[in-house]
């Protein structure tokens, strides 16, 4: 069986003020951010020359990216072949948000888990 899940692409979650979370993350943590969260580079270990990335990020509670979930968080993980992945998906019976987007970092796409937690798919662009 092919990989699905290659590793965890991000984490987000809500909170009042993000702005403030970040620069409290940074100051007594140490974790570089900006106004897009965190970045942390790693290698991947059965491909070395692999780079790839995880993004944290704290969003505004109102925000409407989680929907529909009501969760206060949301987890992205990685994978290869998203389209045929979600292909496989939805004959699986799982929920699939949307349609999947295509940006110049990489396709993403949503799905719902058996609990109402949305997560979020994508397939990073070898340079992420």
């Amino acid at each position: 069986m092919k990989k699905r899940v290659t590793s965890l692409g991000g984490v987000f979650f809500k909170c009042a003020d993000p702005k403030a979370q970040r620069e409290w993350y940074a100051k007594h943590l140490g974790i570089p951010t900006t106004e897009y969260g965190a970045v942390f580079d790693w290698r991947d270990a059965e491909k070395p020359e692999v780079k790839g990335q995880t993004v944290w990020n704290p969003f505004k509670n109102d925000t409407k990216y989680f929907e529909p979930s009501q969760k206060e968080f949301m987890i992205n993980y990685r994978v290869e072949n998203l389209a045929e992945l979600l292909e496989e998906l939805k004959t699986e019976g799982v929920q699939v948000i949307g349609e999947m987007q295509v940006y110049n970092y990489g396709k993403f796409a949503h799905i719902m888990d058996p609990e109402g937690n949305k997560i979020e798919l994508w397939e990073a662009l070898e340079s992420f």
